[in-house]
């Protein structure tokens, strides 16, 4: 089961191919090669990324 790197939350629904959205701390994250790319949802509809406040072991796919 996926876990939310952020919170820890494991209350994560999918919203497409590879594509998911934490419950918990609103943010979005994708897989791409076992690694997750996280975003999170601005006012407006876009995206910013989050990836810079994670390492790369923290954003390793853990299912």
């Amino acid at each position: 089961m996926l876990k939310c790197p952020n919170c820890n939350s494991k209350d994560i629904g999918i919203i497409g191919s590879e594509q998911y959205y934490c419950w918990n701390c609103f943010i979005e994250m994708a897989v791409i090669n076992n690694e997750l790319t996280l975003h999170q949802v601005e006012s407006d509809g876009s995206l910013s990324s989050l990836n810079d406040l994670f390492t790369e072991d923290e954003r390793k796919v853990q299912w």
